[in-house]
């Protein structure tokens, strides 16, 4: 994958990972379980992070 479509990438998963920093938020404020959210956070973390050494490496 080019680096220009490895940012476009890591931009749209910072996107989705601050829409579910905000739906857990809602959640954990009605007094639900943010379990599952927080374990799509987990994975998101682990994409970028994964997406962020692919950038380096191409860089």
């Amino acid at each position: 994958m080019s680096t220009a479509n490895l940012e476009e990438r890591l931009a749209t998963l910072k996107a989705d990972y601050i829409k579910y920093q905000g739906d857990l938020e809602k959640v954990e404020s009605t007094g639900g379980d943010g379990g599952p959210i927080e374990r799509q956070l987990c994975q998101l973390e682990e994409e970028i992070q994964k997406i962020r050494e692919e950038i380096r490496s191409n860089g």
